[in-house]
Order: structure tokens, then sequence, then C-alpha cells
């Protein structure tokens, strides 16, 4: 006898254009209508923050190991992943992030400087993406030409990635691999010479009593490089566009700074940079009624669970005065993302350079701005106007 449970029927479709086109709004409706909802393409999703919580806070029967291929941390479980998660923590300490400050206001004033004002420009492919690869590149201590093929890399990752083309997605981290290889062989040959940065560092740390091997260090940057570069870029296309559509927020912006980070938080808790998550189910479990087998794929809608009613009141409501606890732009539980701190600053440097070198900045009337799909979020194209 097969005792396989039946497939369920898909309660919706994440690649739908009704989705696609304004994903905030749909998973809104599903959060509403469908809370834990099946779809072929994304297995079981979880809409709701209760929910979403339960899954990171039991790692027992939401396990991360999502894929065969190596993903360090983020796709391990304890025990194996205490050990990475503890190494990769010490590249982002407050004294090196803190140091990183004066470079990333150099890249961030730079790149502002050179946005044209008073006529219409494309804040998703003049500033948010060069900004991304730039800090990307000075923090880990990796050459200018490598902007480049960065930004094509994960351009060409975002569409394999929507398509699930298996075969392009093994050529495009073998791609990637040949990159990091580069920087590695070259550092290994300067020796004590190499230069003093992450990259270097990885190289010399050590996992118990052994080095780093290289499929390690290459999938600790590939993570991070993935994460940085395509989150950041929506991050930028998020907040130039939610300050240009609230034009009283940015008044008051320019005029107390001081309150970015609690603003940069609030807006994203609003428009999520980071849509979704993976999990699977290691033993069955029920959620809101719904039986999820051991085996089933597990999608965790951060876009959804951030503006929950039944935690933050009204979503849309911007609120300087939320508590901060409950958001999990950064994730929860042993996954919480260790490079919070340096994404926040990053962030708000960007958004203080903005606003301080410029006078006002618009949208274009006439001209809407494009969302981007799945599994970006934010916008493939921003026309705006900065004064």
């Amino acid at each position: 006898m097969n005792s396989t449970p039946d497939k369920p029927q898909p309660d919706w479709d994440p690649r739908s254009e009704q989705v696609l086109s304004d994903q905030i709004k749909a998973y809104d409706a599903m959060r509403h209508g469908c809370p834990v909802a099946y779809s072929d393409y994304l297995g079981w999703s979880l809409f709701r923050h209760e929910d979403v919580v339960q899954a990171l806070d039991d790692h027992h029967t939401f396990s991360s190991v999502v894929s065969s291929h190596l993903s360090v941390p983020s796709g391990m479980d304890p025990p194996q992943h205490t050990a990475y998660r503890r190494l990769i923590e010490r590249h982002f300490e407050p004294e090196r992030v803190e140091r990183f400050e004066p470079l990333c206001q150099a890249i961030s004033a730079n790149l502002v400087s050179g946005l044209e004002r008073g006529v219409e420009i494309d804040l998703v492919t003049q500033l948010a993406p060069l900004f991304a690869v730039q800090i990307q590149c000075a923090f880990l201590g990796w050459p200018a030409s490598l902007h480049e093929p960065l930004l094509m890399w994960v351009r060409k990752n975002h569409e394999a990635t929507l398509i699930r083309n298996t075969s392009a997605m093994s050529a495009i981290a073998l791609e990637f691999d040949g990159y990091i290889s580069e920087l590695l062989d070259a550092r290994r040959e300067a020796g004590a010479a190499a230069p003093d940065d992450i990259t270097t560092n990885l190289l010399r740390q050590k996992l118990g009593d052994r080095p780093l091997n290289h499929e390690e260090i290459v999938s600790i940057l590939r993570n991070w490089t993935v994460g940085e570069l395509g989150t950041i870029t929506a991050c930028v296309g998020i907040l130039g566009h939610y300050v240009a559509e609230h034009l009283q927020l940015q008044q008051q912006l320019r005029e107390n700074l001081h309150v970015l980070p609690a603003a940069i938080d609030e807006i994203f808790r609003i428009h999520a940079p980071l849509i979704s998550n993976r999990r699977v189910t290691t033993r069955p479990v029920e959620i809101d009624g719904r039986r999820i087998a051991a085996g089933e794929r597990i999608t965790l809608m951060w876009a959804s669970a951030d503006r929950d009613e039944a935690v933050f009141g009204n979503s849309d409501e911007f609120r300087l005065d939320r508590e901060g606890t409950q958001n999990l732009l950064y994730g929860g539980g042993i996954h919480v993302c260790p490079g919070a701190l340096l994404a926040r600053l990053e962030l708000r440097v960007v958004m203080e350079e903005l606003l301080k070198s410029t006078q006002q900045i618009a949208l274009v009337p006439g001209r809407q701005p494009a969302v981007a799909s799945y599994p970006a979020s934010g916008f493939s194209m921003l026309p705006m106007q900065i004064s």
C-alpha cells in the first residue's frame, strides 16, 4: 500500500500575472483568505506572522537543509550550523562594521553626486545595483573589475530561479565559483602579503582544528553575495519610491536624520525587500487546520508576515514608534541575519547622502514604476526626478 498522502490541490499560483503584478497585494489577500496555502511551485506557503515565527523557532520540525548543495550556514541545522555561524558572526562584529562607514559614505557620495538633476532618471539602474555591488566588493576586498560581472551574474541567477531552470542554476553557480577561485588563488600565491580583508581572513579561518575548505569558502561568499546584491538593490529602490510618494515624511527625514534607522525598518515592514525563505518539514505538522506531511517544502512569506494585522494593526500605516522586535525584516531564530548591522549601516548612509545632497526626490508624473517579479522584490524600473 502506498502510504504517501495524495498531493494537495493547488490553492494559488505564485507565478500568475495577478500575483506578479502586485506581490504585496496578492500576499495580503492570501493571508486573509488562505493563510496556509499549497502550490506546485512553492509547496506550502505560510502567510501569517505567528506561523512564520513558529517555523523560525522550531528548527527541529522546519529544517533549513532544503538543497543537496552546500549552503553555509543558512542551509544547515544544528549542530552543524552552530560552529559555522559562530565563525561567520566574527566578520560582522560592530567594530568592523563601524570601520567600514567612511568607505561606505564615500561610495554613496560618489554615486549620488553622479545622478543627473532635474531630468528623469531610473533609480533602479542608475543607483541601486551600483551601490549594492560597490559596497559588497569594498567590504569583502574585491576589485572593481568584478562589478559588472557580478551584476550580470545576479540577473542570470534571478531569471533561472524564477523558471526553476536547474541546469542553468548549476551553470551559474559554477560561474560564481570561477570568480571566487581566482580571488582565492591570488591570495594563496601572495601568502603573507595578501590583502588584509574578509576574503583573505576566510582562507585563514579554522573550523575546529582544520582550515575551511574551498567549497565551504565559496558557499559562504556566494550566500553573502546573493543576499547582499539582490536585497540591497531592492532596498534602495523601495526606500527611494516610498519617500518620493510621501513628501511630508521625506521632509521630516531631511530635518531629522537621526530617525532614519527606525524609518527604514518601518518602510521595509510595509514593503519587504526580501519576499520569502525556504524550509522543509522533518515530521508531520498541522498548521491552521492544514496537515503537512514530513518532507514537504515550506515557504516563509516575509512579505506577508510583516504586514499581519494581528500583530501590526493597519499594515500600511507608517509609524516610527513601533516596537521593533516583532519585525521579521532580518529573519528570526537561529538563522537571524548575521549581517543585519552592516545592512542597516549601508542603507542609513546611502539615504543620508540622498537626503542631504538633494532638495527633493520625486516621482515622474505619468510614468509608472515597474514592479520586480518573484523571487525579487521592489522595482525593476523606477522613473524619478531629483533636484
